[in-house]
């Protein structure tokens, strides 16, 4: 949808439309300096790997990607092989959002499960889990939860211990779709590590750009084992970037004096207040808990072009007039309750 005159400059469609934080942008000018070596082998890329480690820990293998599809589906090939099957929620990116990229370039299968407020539990993984050893099916090998959810809310450690557990008591291997992993850990109070490493989680998709960078997305192995050939899939899966400082640096920055937190908590609190704010409203009913950075709200039907005609969003269930809001680094209060005043406006 193209912007109008008539529409504010932010609005809560979704953090990948927001711009770029201002140190992000510093760190990209400052790294805009000279020649160095291409496709990672320069003094910035190590560095940002650095930071990687310095939050996640030691015997980690960091690989940058230039999107969040490319850093997923890179994730699950390095895992699988055409035979193999993942396990994920009905509504999670790989399986709705990303065109069957994930199925055309490992060959495996995804298979959905039923939700529960945007969760897959170990229970419905578990009733999944059959065929073994038998030829004529495929074999589950991976489960991929997507942390936060796509319905906003965040799996607690011990639901992400259990499913790593019950992966690993399988020769299974837990993959995060971390795209808001930031926001995720700080509406738990946890840091990085926490948040994925010391759950089980083997390979992590890390998110950057819906949390204040420009463009470009991490692949973290925690098991240096399973990122062996990695070089070679990202280069075939034409993920390699020639001129990798500029993705790097602006992970560096995110690594750094806790930008990430920072932005996270910022867009976590204003979701909060937008939850508040409509909450007030008759008609609106917030479906889902609200525990990272977006609201999910069911609206009535009439109001929904009316606030499209001045804020862009989507619709996330259509049959249901079930809304997705989302809010970002550089949300104000003020767009916070312009918006709401508007919406209160749209379904009287």
């Amino acid at each position: 949808m193209q912007q109008g005159l008539n529409q504010p400059s932010r609005s809560f469609a979704s953090d990948n439309n927001a711009g770029i934080h201002p140190e992000v942008l510093e760190a990209i000018g400052r790294a805009n300096q000279g020649h160095v070596v291409a496709y990672g082998d320069d003094p910035y890329t190590r560095s940002a790997i650095q930071k990687f480690e310095e939050h996640f820990g030691p015997d980690i293998d960091v690989f940058f990607t230039f999107n969040g599809t490319g850093a997923n589906v890179l994730s699950l090939q390095a895992l699988n092989r055409s035979y193999h099957a993942v396990l994920c929620s009905d509504y999670a990116h790989i399986y709705t959002d990303e065109c069957g990229a994930p199925e055309k370039h490992t060959g495996c299968k995804l298979i959905p499960l039923p939700h529960q407020d945007g969760k897959i539990t170990v229970d419905s993984v578990r009733h999944a889990y059959h065929g073994i050893g038998d030829q004529h099916h495929v074999q589950a090998r991976v489960i991929s939860i997507t942390q936060s959810t796509e319905m906003g809310t965040v799996y607690k450690p011990e639901e992400i211990q259990a499913l790593a557990r019950f992966a690993h008591e399988r020769g299974m291997f837990l993959h995060m779709d971390g795209a808001r992993i930031a926001n995720a850990a700080v509406s738990q109070g946890q840091t990085l590590r926490q948040a994925t490493r010391d759950l089980g989680v083997d390979v992590l998709s890390f998110g950057g750009t819906k949390n204040g960078i420009m463009g470009g997305e991490a692949v973290v192995f925690f098991n240096r084992q399973l990122s062996t050939d990695f070089l070679y899939l990202r280069k075939q899966s034409m993920q390699l970037a020639s001129k990798m400082r500029f993705i790097a640096v602006q992970f560096e920055a995110l690594l750094t004096n806790d930008l990430w937190r920072r932005s996270a908590e910022h867009a976590n609190h204003m979701a909060r207040l937008l939850e508040k704010e409509i909450s007030l409203i008759p008609g609106v009913q917030v479906v889902w808990k609200v525990e990272a950075n977006g609201v999910f709200a069911k609206i009535p039907s009439h109001a929904v072009e009316k606030i499209k005609g001045r804020y862009f969003f989507y619709m996330w269930i259509e049959e249901e007039s079930i809304v997705r809001w989302m809010c970002s680094f550089d949300t104000t209060e003020e767009d916070v309750r312009e918006f709401a005043r508007f919406v209160a406006e749209a379904v009287e």
